[in-house]
This record gives structure tokens, sequence and C-alpha cells, in this order.
């Protein structure tokens, strides 16, 4: 045999075992686009409505979703928090009128669209550091247990989470607030001799259905609540306590 015959039968030998490692990577890769067929979810949960019907085209990098999977439980609860309130809660950690609420700081409760409490309680995740420019807030992340799945995607919900409390805090119940056409508060105060005084407030925000007095009320003040329409400033009257009382502690809350 000539030396040419012995280099193409070389080179031929060559040419088909690099024809054979062509077809295996053929074969291994129409094996993973056949197990790509087969989709699996990365995280557990509930599959809401498909928006491809079976026997349509798709391709590998079309925008369309299948569909989404949307995991329950836990669940996220995002919070805004004005950039206003944050600097107020600062000024008054700082000024001592407002002491940290302890150990329970990062426990946030729920109250749902009908009105009832979440029975699970949930806990602070993080608090962004960035405050956004359209909105002039921040977002807080909570994140709650959901195993009755009560919590669904998309759901306005109520979030009261404890930041500060004050003692000593002063609550007004909401129909003894009295405003007028400019929209100052004040309230009728019965002296010691039993004559009503309007008296002018400032107030914060509603806690519990009462408004949180940052000045105008004392201690042991008695205030008129029912009957307004029929007391006027200088008028006596016959105070009657009702049966409850106000709380003296008012804690903080963001919704």
């Amino acid at each position: 045999m000539s030396q040419q015959d012995a280099d193409d039968a070389n080179a031929a030998e060559q040419q088909a075992v690099a024809e054979v490692a062509q077809q295996r990577a053929q074969l291994a890769r129409a094996r993973i686009d056949l197990q790509r067929t087969r989709i699996t979810a990365p995280i557990s949960g509930r599959i809401g409505r498909s928006d491809v019907t079976p026997g349509a085209l798709v391709t590998a990098d079309q925008a369309q979703a299948l569909a989404t999977v949307q995991q329950l439980d836990p669940m996220y609860v995002d919070i805004t928090r004005s950039s206003q309130d944050l600097l107020r809660l600062r000024d008054d950690m700082q000024a001592g009128r407002l002491q940290g609420a302890g150990s329970d700081a990062a426990m946030v409760t729920l109250v749902l669209e009908d009105g009832s409490t979440y029975p699970h309680p949930g806990r602070l995740a993080f608090a962004d550091v960035t405050i956004d420019p359209t909105t002039a807030s921040v977002t807080l992340r909570a994140v709650f247990p959901n195993p009755e799945q009560r919590l669904l995607p998309g759901m306005y919900v109520r979030a009261m989470l404890a930041e500060g409390v004050r003692a000593e805090a002063i609550l007004l119940p909401q129909q003894a607030l009295i405003r007028d056409a400019q929209g100052n508060a004040s309230a009728l105060v019965v002296d010691e001799n039993a004559t009503a005084t309007l008296r002018a407030l400032q107030v914060g925000r509603s806690v519990d259905g009462n408004w949180l007095v940052e000045s105008g009320l004392r201690r042991g003040e008695v205030v008129v609540l029912d009957g307004l329409q029929n007391v006027q400033p200088g008028s006596r009257v016959v105070p009657v306590a009702r049966a409850t009382q106000a709380p003296a502690v008012a804690a903080m809350t963001t919704h």
C-alpha cells in the first residue's frame, strides 16, 4: 500500500470518528430539548389561568408567559410609609416623646378588607433604604404565614406595625372632637365649676377610633362626648362618667 492510500485511510477514520461524536452531541441536545418540554416550577404554589392553549406555537424566548405560579405560603405584604412620617417618628424618638416599642417592634398585624383581623401575626422582613421620588414614600416588607390561603396576591389589607410607645398619652374619642370651618380642632371641656368651655386642641393620628391629642388637654380633665348639639360654651352641665375609659398608652401604628 502506498503512503498516500494510508494517509487517506487515516483521514477517513478520523472523519468518521468526528461524525460519530457530532451525532452523539446532537442526540444529547435532542434529549435535553425533550426534557425541557416538561416545565417544572422552581417554587411551590398555585397556578392561575393559562395564557396559551394546548397546541399553540411557542418559542424558547417568547415574551408571553405560559402561566403564572403564585407562592401563597408564606405571603409578602408591602407597606408604604411616607418620608414625612419617618422624619416625624425619628424626631419624636430623639426628643423623648416616644420610646422604643421593645422586642415586639418587628411584629405586624393585618386587618382584612372586611374589617376582620388576620389571625396569624407577621414579622417585618426589611425596610427599604431608598425613598421613591414619585410618591415620597419608603417600602416596608412583612412576611405572613398563610396556611389557610386567606391572603391572595393583589388583596388590599391594612397593616399595623408598632414603632414606638407614648406613655401617658391622651386619646380623645372621635365624636368629642369639634372642627370649625377652617378645620381647627377643639372640644368642650368641663371646668371645676361644671361649665362647658371650648378648648382648642392639637390632634395627631387616629388610634382605634380615638384622636391622639398632642396638646390642649391635661390628664383628668372632663370632656363632653354626647349631646354636643345641645351644649353651648358657657353652659352649666352635669357630667356623667362613662363606664369605659380610653387607654392611657397609645401605640403608634402604620397603615
